[in-house]
């Protein structure tokens, strides 16, 4: 390990580490433009100078490796010099809108040249002018700021997998662009924003809406799929300006996808901020809270407990899962179940249901195969984890399913799924790789076992993973890739079928049978309505959506944003989400309303504050005790019975851009399905979802 000096101060380091890096290691701030920790280094902004001993001019010191012996200063004359030279020539073309500018307030440009440039400049001549470009309904671009980092072209090449953009031109007449001009075409296309040192790209949707100075800041947990990535939320008032990435190595590194960045429109559109209640006409309309307990109670008091069922959605915190769990068991009715898609995990144990590499640990993976998945569009931070493994290392990824364009060379199986058969058999070449492999693993999607022979793939799977070796000591290959922000918490808590109990799929048949005649949906959407219309239907969500409109009840609870919650991710990671805004109107946060519920059906719960609430979830699963931490599964034996088919895999996701209540109706969201997928957006009609008929 090489030891140097930085501005008198001794340090030792690993071999390959940066100038730029030591010096960070030993808190001494150098200034740069084109490099970032996570980006390939391209050394062509001269911003991060510092003076060398022994070298007759400065060195770029993001470009350059430590030795033995090094003596590097940072405050010199000549350093200083330097980057007052690279900040003149920088700013020669850059034009004077800074009070107009998005950037405006947390821009690099702005900050290092008050740090570090000079107060006047040599240069008198016109500035250049660049047409901007088009990249989308997501990003703008101001060109003729751009200072030609590349930071952009190497996240689109490197970290997306989507080689659209690219510099073309020499010298001064250089420009970065797509070659033919069109919308780009990646799930992490608004990191470029992020990333941008200057207001070259900014935020399209949030473009002269806002100051940063001006926003409240919230840190919160992503909950539009089910890696859990770590967010800020920025809001005024009671308005959600714009969401942004958290850096957290363990999960999202520093990106988060374009539908959590920009599907917050979508909360101020078509909220349910009063309760609601059908009348005779099978209309809905206003009433107050009193009237709409009233009127639930009136109807559930003629019906048997074990005639209740409940139903949970895919973005529910836990907190008002445990109350509605409390609710039904108290009321006496088995019949819970938050797998709106009638997936058959979690009840097994623990290791079955979750991602048990963890989303870190994909990166140490030597051999991938993916089962009835689309990571690109179910997961993209984690498919971004396996595109950098396969950049680093040329992992191996081989799939069954599906045909999708994830950003990386895959080995197609086909899309039959009795492969698996063989593979379980020895009779295939991945059985061979599977074998072979040091640390091999396997993701199997949600969809793949939401189907009919799912118990069969998960028996399947189970036996493939203890075939060929792939748990031991602190490695455990075997994965599902679930897509709902809530469904690893409500298997943790169970919010499942008790004794007796119908889960997704047999609550519509015992509807029929008049064996379930009142149905509670909790945020739930993703259902087929039409097989519930013959039960009463209370449902408690934040948008007339797909189950406000089917519902004879209506109660307005709050979005994610509106409320903190408890959720966990696919990992096992338990995780909580702060309240940045306030639900609107009479909305409710939802185990507020559920705990109110209660009382009014003589049930009363037995908690009043959310710390209450949250010992409640510790007392059903001490797993929600620890925060932020991976919680590893040891691997128990499970299996399940049943044949596998023989029909072909479907895909899950339709529409990456509009895939729950929220973002189905984010006019960012319809834009990108309209410019960037090519077709209209998914138009709901009235009773698959959509505005409810209010009078």
């Amino acid at each position: 390990m090489p030891k140097l000096i930085i501005d008198n101060q001794e340090i030792e380091v690993e071999d390959g580490v940066t100038v730029l890096q030591a010096a960070e290691l030993l808190g001494i701030e150098i200034p740069v433009f084109c490099y970032h920790p996570k980006l390939s280094i391209a050394g062509n902004c001269r911003m991060c100078l510092v003076e060398m001993d022994k070298s007759p001019k400065p060195i770029a010191s993001c470009a350059m490796p430590v030795s033995e012996g090094m003596v590097i200063r940072t405050h010199t004359p000549m350093v200083k010099k330097a980057r007052q030279g690279v900040l003149e020539f920088l700013l020669i073309n850059h034009p004077l809108d800074c009070p107009i500018c998005d950037q405006g307030g947390e821009c690099d440009l702005q900050d290092i040249t008050m740090a570090y440039g000079s107060d006047g400049s040599r240069f008198n001549l016109n500035k250049r002018a660049v047409p901007d470009k088009e990249f989308g309904p997501l990003i703008e671009t101001a060109m003729n700021r751009c200072i030609q980092c590349t930071r952009c072209i190497r996240f689109a090449t490197e970290i997306a997998g989507a080689p659209e953009l690219g510099a073309f031109g020499r010298g001064e007449d250089m420009e970065i662009g797509t070659y033919i001009e069109n919308a780009i075409r990646s799930e992490l296309s608004g990191n470029m924003i992020d990333i941008c040192p200057v207001g070259a790209l900014t935020s399209k949707p949030y473009n002269f809406r806002g100051r940063s100075w001006e926003l409240s800041r919230t840190l919160s947990v992503d909950v539009f799929d089910a890696v859990g990535s770590s967010i800020r939320i920025d809001s005024r008032g009671r308005e959600v300006m714009r969401i942004l990435p958290r850096r957290n190595d363990e999960i999202n590194e520093g990106w988060i996808s374009d539908k959590t960045r920009f599907a917050y429109d979508g909360l101020k559109y078509q909220r349910l901020d009063q309760p609601y209640a059908r009348d005779n006409k099978g209309r809905l309309k206003p009433v107050s809270w009193d009237e709409a307990f009233a009127l639930i109670v009136d109807r559930l008091q003629h019906i048997p407990g074990d005639h209740i069922a409940a139903i949970s959605g895919d973005m529910v915190d836990l907190e008002a899962m445990v109350a509605l769990k409390d609710l039904m068991t108290a009321i006496g009715s088995p019949h819970m179940d938050c797998r709106q898609d009638g997936v058959v995990v979690g009840d097994g144990p623990r290791c079955s249901y979750l991602f048990n590499t963890t989303i870190e640990g994909i990166e140490k993976a030597d051999f991938c195969l993916l089962i009835g998945t689309n990571p690109r569009w179910e997961a993209p931070l984690i498919n971004a984890r396996i595109r950098k493994n396969y950049l680093a290392t040329g992992l191996p990824v081989v799939r069954l399913g599906c045909d999708h364009d994830l950003g990386y060379p895959v080995d197609d199986l086909g899309n039959d799924p009795l492969i698996l058969e063989r593979i379980l058999k020895g009779k295939h070449p991945v059985s061979a790789a599977l074998k072979a492999a040091q640390f091999p693993m396997i993701i199997l999607g949600q969809n793949a076992i939401s189907r009919r022979d799912g118990p069969a793939l998960l028996n399947v799977m189970y036996q493939i993973a203890d075939k060929y070796g792939l748990i031991y000591d602190d490695w455990n290959g075997f994965n599902i890739l679930h897509t709902a922000a809530s469904r690893v918490g409500g298997l943790d808590l169970g919010f499942l079928p008790g004794p007796g109990g119908h889960g997704v799929k047999e609550i519509s048949d015992a509807i029929s049978r008049k064996h379930i005649e009142a149905v509670y949906l909790l945020g739930a959407d993703e259902l087929d309505m039409e097989a519930l219309k013959n039960a009463f239907i209370i449902y408690q969500g934040h948008h007339g959506d797909r189950g406000a409109t089917a519902a004879d009840i209506v109660l307005p609870g709050a979005a994610y944003t509106e409320k903190s919650g408890t959720y966990v991710n696919v990992e096992g990671r338990v995780q909580r989400s702060l309240k940045a805004v306030s639900p609107p109107g009479e909305a409710k946060e939802d185990w507020k309303i559920i705990r109110a519920l209660s009382e009014k059906l003589g049930f009363i719960l037995p908690y009043n504050t959310l710390e209450e609430v949250r010992e409640r979830l510790v007392d059903v699963n001490p797993l929600f005790e620890e925060l932020d931490i991976v919680q590893r599964a040891p691997w128990t034996p499970f299996s399940s019975v049943g044949v596998v088919s023989s029909d072909p895999f479907e895909s899950g996701i339709k529409n990456f851009y509009m895939t729950d209540p929220i973002s189905r109706h984010s006019i960012t969201m319809a834009k990108c399905t309209r410019e960037i997928l090519g077709g209209a957006p998914h138009v709901l009609h009235p009773r698959e979802g959509g505005d409810p008929e209010i009078i």
